[in-house]
């Protein structure tokens, strides 16, 4: 065997181990991801704008439907609070989280339907998908 035919031989045989390390870590990784995804969706499931704000890095952007909607202290103080104060419940169905980590950068997909409650008398409920 040449020098040259060991070292491919030793990579094929090393490439399996090194291709399944970083499955696992990531699958690790991306368990994380969902989680910090479920807890947010359980802070607006439970109306909680504080316990949405721990979800969020002090310095975080929100985004949504394509604008800037500034910090999250700033999100929350005029768009989710004064939502929440007008709901009674707010209940995700048939949620889907696909989260994909590369490197230090995570992104996740998220499809569910919602229903939102209100607490006016004789407003009909909102629901979306």
């Amino acid at each position: 065997m040449t020098y040259r035919s060991m070292i491919i031989a030793i990579a094929a045989l090393a490439a399996p181990a090194m291709i399944a390390a970083p499955a696992l870590a990531q699958t690790t990784a991306e368990t994380q991801v969902v989680a910090v995804l479920d807890g947010y969706r359980g802070a607006l499931e439970a109306l909680s704008a504080s316990r949405a704000e721990t979800f969020f890095w002090p310095d975080a952007q929100v985004f949504e439907q394509g604008g800037a909607e500034g910090s999250i202290s700033e999100y929350l103080s005029h768009h989710l609070a004064p939502e929440f104060a007008e709901f009674s419940s707010f209940a995700f169905q048939d949620h889907v989280t696909k989260a994909t980590v590369v490197g230090d950068v995570a992104y996740a997909t998220e499809t569910y339907r919602f229903q939102i409650a209100f607490k006016t008398a004789g407003r009909a409920p909102a629901e979306r998908r």
